[in-house]
């Protein structure tokens, strides 16, 4: 990897950018590190260089960069974080001291390991450039696994996948999740891998791309009939989200059939409808497969519409339609936001709301171990987006029920939840919910409160968290009771001591 390398792609990103910048980090960070080797024997500036040329692949702004060249000076070297803040300024010096913190968080057992992760994310609510650093400092050091320790290589790789993957998808850094994933995927099911690797890439790969040239085909005849520009490609899915698909689903390889989808990037979202109205003209549309993410886009911003049509010879063929913009925020997710702000020169940072749902967790979580479990059950869930009659949305994680969309609603709500009609129907509160439904509470006014056997079912943090506290505050009153109404003067002290 070379700086004119980097310098290059950023130039293709934003021909105004400041490259000189660039150039002067890579200038310190190389004389910094100077005769260092990496464990894989190569020079270590090699290191910070392939960091970099990552971050420039996913259009991070030219601070991040700079960061991403001198992420492991203050770390490494003899040079330190005041010599960093006084040659380049406060913005990228704060982002290499977030780095540095983080290169401070090491797996030492469980518990002190779930800490690390708490400090991860509150670090991630400061400023999430420093977690895309992180990303690509992990990405790269996945790429180079084969110069670490067998034990440390499979610790490493259980970690991204679980932690850092998850997280490059709430943020939409999808062309990071897939990659990382696929790299964990060989690394700890390195037979599976195999089997899989190998039934993709020499018996479908080529038949499948016979196929796809022959819809691009049909399909760009017809826009072209049609007046509409547009870019049609071909996308297979990864090898780690087709093996889960097979394990998920106990279905083998052969019973897998979306493995590819064909993209549509058009102008203009008027133009999205249009290329949907006329794939739809041409082949047959599954319904069950359709999904609008422009209307209501997913959490993390991503806007596109999928359809799945029965194409030639019948095959289910999804395709995915989106602006160019869509595009770029699927691919680089929360990075493409400040490559735009830096070409627009506008200022501030966007954070998708489930950081804050992190600020919150860390606020009620009892130690680092709960977090680290709300975390994982609140926000890496994938998401689900249910409707009120009003038309109203609401994402919740998936498996959510009737009762978690009641609570995420209003507490009276959930505490006085009876019964819940989805699309129509009276169904069981313990259901589980799927995204477009349309979900109507009916409550019972004279009801006293949840039942705690919602407990074994609920998803939601915040449905637990009610109705425990529903439960808690009903204990103390039947306790009141008992004691002829003399438990009340004794709760102030409770309440003081609890403090």
């Amino acid at each position: 990897m070379t700086i004119e390398q980097i310098i290059n792609q950023v130039k293709e990103n934003d021909p105004k950018a400041d490259t000189a910048k660039i150039m002067a980090a890579y200038s310190f960070a190389k004389t910094a590190h100077g005769d260092q080797l990496r464990k894989t024997g190569e020079p270590y500036i090699q290191h910070p260089l392939h960091t970099a040329f990552i971050l420039a692949q996913i259009k991070a702004d030219v601070p991040t960069i700079m960061a991403g060249l001198l992420h492991d000076v203050p770390e490494d070297t003899e040079h330190n974080i005041n010599e960093v803040r006084q040659t380049f300024g406060s913005e990228v010096a704060e982002l290499v001291d977030g780095m540095t913190k983080l290169g401070k968080l090491k797996y030492r057992g469980i518990d002190r390991y779930a800490e690390s992760m708490r400090k991860m994310f509150l670090a991630m609510t400061t400023d999430l450039r420093v977690i895309l650093i992180k990303f690509a400092d992990r990405l790269h050091n996945l790429r180079t696994l084969e110069g670490v320790k067998p034990d440390k290589r499979v610790r490493i790789a259980k970690e991204s996948l679980e932690i850092y993957a998850p997280i490059a998808g709430l943020l939409g850094i999808w062309r990071l999740k897939w990659q990382m994933e696929d790299i964990c995927f060989k690394y700890l099911h390195p037979e599976e891998y195999k089997k899989v690797e190998y039934r993709y890439e020499i018996e479908k790969k080529s038949e499948l791309n016979q196929y796809i040239q022959k819809v691009k085909t049909i399909l760009t005849e017809k826009l072209k009939e049609e007046g509409v520009a547009a870019e049609i490609d071909g996308r297979f899915k990864h090898l780690y989200s087709i093996w889960q698909k097979m394990e998920n689903k106990h279905r083998k390889f052969d019973e897998i059939y979306d493995v590819f989808a064909l993209r549509v990037v058009v102008p203009t979202v008027a133009d999205c409808y249009k290329v949907l109205g006329i794939i739809h003209s041409l082949w047959r549309p599954n319904y069950n497969r359709f999904k609008d993410y422009i209307a209501v886009s997913k959490p993390n911003g991503y806007s596109s519409l999928h359809t799945t049509v029965f194409g030639p010879e019948g095959k289910a063929t999804e395709f995915q339609i989106r602006t160019r913009q869509m595009h770029e925020e699927a691919s680089y997710g929360i990075a493409a936001h400040w490559s735009y702000k830096q070409k627009n020169g506008s200022t501030g940072t966007q954070q998708p709301d489930w950081v804050q749902n992190i600020l919150n967790i860390q606020k009620d979580a009892k130690d680092s171990q709960d977090f680290l479990r709300q975390v994982k059950l609140d926000i890496f869930h994938d998401r689900i987006f249910v409707f009120t009659p009003k038309g109203d949305v609401y994402d919740l994680p998936e498996h959510a029920t009737p009762v978690d969309f009641a609570y995420a609603v209003h507490t009276d709500i959930g505490d006085k939840c009876s019964k819940a009609m989805v699309n129509g129907k009276i169904t069981q509160l313990d259901q589980e919910l799927r995204s477009g439904d349309l979900v109507e509470i009916i409550v019972e006014k004279n009801r006293k409160g949840p039942n705690t056997d919602w407990l074994k079912f609920v998803k939601t943090k915040r449905a637990q968290e009610k109705i425990k506290l529903y439960t808690r505050r009903a204990r103390l009153t039947a306790l009141g009771k008992s004691m002829g109404g003399k438990i009340g003067k004794y709760i102030p002290t409770f309440r003081k001591n609890k403090k």
